[in-house]
């Protein structure tokens, strides 16, 4: 009797699962221990940037000009010059804590009314979020002692101390929230105790193992301070998923009849099976993003590759080992009234299932159509999407008190937290030409030792001046001195990531639709089937851009979730959605499919065949999206802009995709195409089955006609 892969791999850890469960043991606190003790290595600016900003930061890096981190504390009084006594007392506070340098005198603006001191923190920049507490309660002190007065503070600092306390915050909130969650949906689902814990347990020892492996790879490639958050989103998701696909199945066998060796090996054989075809594909779309020319995508591919494989390998290994040790104990702490398993046939949600099926198939035709309608009313706002990298104070949202500084602080003093830096490189920097050039510009600092001088000059208008400084000022000034001119800052930052992404997307694009369609062709042998995945995927990722931008550009219905309108959407957002959802997608469809296609294989026709594969999948599909979608939606209540798009893009996509694409207009299609579906390619034809070749239950005993 031949078996695939997953059956060997499923059949072997059965007969040895002291030998997997240990070694997995083993492996989760090798992997925990040494990754913590190496800890995690985060990228610079210059590699975190692209383009000209990139250059002129990775210039300023090699000269061993790292720019100190810089504060703004503007204070604000009712009448013109009430604000000096606290200024003073400010600037010695401040002094005073020994962390701070370079404490420049108030400068007051049009009105009089505010003034605005500005200082640098001693030490590297990087750390200087660590450092810059006790400066945080100097200005409080001043405040308290002054409430005549409002001061407002921000800066790289702060801003950085601020971001990193709301990110351990948002982290524990959604580990603490996340898995009591998936929890109570597998109780649900499988009305026992112990068969619930078994997928989140291995799910959080693969996140585990993860995390250290993470670390590790993070000497070599440096990553973003939201990989640890993005992993785990995606590990401990679909580390549940592929464990509820499998354990549904072994579970389905057993309320059939067969004995607990036999359910097992087929539950390898077919759920395994799946799992390593959606683990594979995931993995490979995943890889898509090593080709945006970005470390930022880097990164979240290596980190989501490496907890996608662990959470696979211990689904299809260790999974099997637990469920033969523990037996029928998988049963223990039964809830009553929960989901109680049948003695006989499949369970399933085949009453919801049957209602909904029966007209889909029916009238498919109708069916696909209002599918496709609803799909594309909800991507049309994607139409006028907007990108652009969100600065701190829109992450936090208008009323966080950084934000409130920020804005404050921009509308008394224009560009003052934001301004340009030009970093000037030349032969010899002190040459007359260039000297003279640089004699145009204010704040202009000259390291001669280096040949580098920076300049900072405001910008007001944000891209307009930024263009008007690229394209003529600077061309103007230093044409024919020989000096090269490179423009870096909080603005420049983000037009030159945006434009890397337009350049990127495509490849990526390209590479992630081509592998899937071969993934697709080889493992179900049909061109239809591929270019239907690819179609569906495509129209649910399409429908996730469209929430967003209503949600988060627009503002529309932003309140319900505590969230508001920014007037735009992440910069990197929509490619990594596109590749999260063209992966996560192929959860549902290589389990559905897969099931249809066994049925097909049982000897039923094309309609009958669909409707078993349906009703069959319907209860861990209904299960694996109810989990995924609470795991994103406890990211959409997190505090930052960012993780509430991710959150929400992600959770409205795979809610669509397992109920409208997977229920509605997956059956639609491929009744309407009929026997196409399973047309095999010549070349395909000779390759040896995937299928597996257990004995399984005759489809057609549980079909009703």
């Amino acid at each position: 009797m031949r078996r695939n892969l997953a059956a060997r791999i499923g059949v072997w850890s059965t007969h040895h699962r002291k030998t997997a469960v240990l070694g997995w043991l083993l492996f989760v606190v090798l992997a925990t221990g040494i990754g913590g003790a190496t800890g995690m290595v985060e990228m610079t600016n210059a590699e975190n940037g692209a383009g000209e900003s990139a250059r002129a930061e990775q210039i300023l890096l090699d000269a061993g000009l790292d720019k100190p981190a810089g504060e703004l504390v503007m204070v604000s009084a009712p009448a013109a010059g009430d604000w000096k006594p606290a200024a003073e007392a400010l600037a010695t506070a401040v002094r005073e804590t020994g962390e701070a340098q370079n404490i420049a005198p108030p400068v007051p603006s049009k009105d009089g009314k505010d003034a605005l001191v500005t200082f640098e923190m001693k030490g590297d920049a990087a750390t200087s979020p660590d450092r810059v507490q006790p400066v945080l309660d100097a200005v409080a002190a001043v405040g308290e002692h002054h409430p005549d007065v409002e001061i407002h503070q921000f800066g790289e600092a702060s801003a950085g101390k601020w971001l990193g306390d709301l990110l351990a915050e948002d982290f524990k909130k959604a580990e603490f929230t996340a898995v009591p969650l998936a929890l109570g949906i597998l109780v649900v689902a499988f009305g026992a105790i112990v068969a619930a814990l078994l997928p989140v347990g291995l799910a959080l020892t693969a996140c585990m193992a993860a995390f250290g492996l993470l670390s590790i790879a993070s000497h070599q490639l440096h990553l973003f301070q939201t990989t640890y958050s993005v992993m785990f989103l995606m590990g401990f998701a679909v580390g549940v998923d592929y464990c509820l696909f499998y354990l549904r199945r072994e579970r389905d066998e057993r309320a059939a009849g067969r004995d607990a060796e036999t359910a097992l090996r087929i539950a390898a054989a077919t759920s395994g099976r799946a799992v390593l075809v959606s683990g594979l594909t995931v993995m490979v779309a995943m890889g898509g993003m090593f080709f945006s020319g970005l470390l930022l995508f880097k990164g979240f591919a290596l980190a989501t590759i490496i907890v996608v494989l662990i959470a696979m390998l211990g689904s299809v290994t260790v999974l099997p080992a637990l469920l033969s040790w523990l037996g029928d104990r998988v049963d223990a702490g039964r809830i009553p009234l929960l989901n109680r398993r049948a003695k006989h046939g499949h369970t399933g949600s085949g009453r919801i299932t049957g209602r909904l099926l029966g007209p889909v198939l029916a009238r498919p035709r109708t069916f696909a159509v209002a599918a496709v309608v609803l799909l594309l009313a909800l991507a049309a706002p994607a139409l006028g999407m907007k990108t652009e990298s969100l600065g701190l104070e829109k992450q936090f949202g208008s009323d966080a008190q950084l934000s409130i500084a920020y804005n404050r602080i921009t509308d008394s003093f224009p560009g003052g937290p934001a301004p340009a830096l030009v970093v000037v490189t030349a032969p010899d920097i002190t040459a007359p030409e260039v000297t003279e050039a640089l004699g145009d510009f204010d704040a202009v600092t000259v390291h001669r030792g280096k040949n580098v001088a920076e300049i900072e000059i405001p910008l007001p208008e944000g891209k307009a001046d930024l263009t008007e400084l690229r394209e003529k000022t600077l061309p103007a000034a230093f044409d024919g001195t020989g000096a090269q001119t490179h423009v870096t800052g909080e603005t420049a930052g983000s037009v030159d990531f945006n434009d890397q992404l337009r350049r990127g997307i495509v490849p990526v694009f390209a590479f992630i639709t081509a592998v899937t369609f071969l993934l697709m062709l080889f493992c179900f042998r049909s061109y239809v089937i591929a270019v239907t995945s690819i179609v569906l995927n495509l129209l649910s990722v399409a429908a996730s851009y469209g929430v967003m931008t209503a949600v988060f550009q627009h503002g529309w219905g932003a309140s319900l979730i505590g969230s508001e309108g920014v007037g735009a959407i992440e910069a990197w957002m929509p490619l990594f959605v596109l590749v999260v959802l063209f992966g996560l997608s192929m959860d549902y469809h290589v389990f559905v499919v897969s099931r249809i296609r066994e049925a097909r294989g049982g000897g039923l026709d094309n309609r009958s065949a669909i409707e078993t594969g349906l009703r069959r999948t319907a209860g861990a599909v209904t299960g694996a999206a109810a989990i995924m979608v609470a795991v994103f939606a406890v990211f959409g209540t997190l505090s930052m802009q960012d993780m509430q798009q991710m959150g929400v893009g992600l959770a409205v996509a795979v809610l669509l995709d397992a109920t409208v694409v997977r229920m509605v207009l997956l059956p639609s299609v491929m009744l309407l195409l009929g026997e196409r579906n399973w047309r095999t390619p010549r070349g395909l034809s000779r390759l040896p089955s995937l299928e597996h070749e257990e004995p399984a239950e005759p489809a057609r005993a549980t079909v009703r006609v």
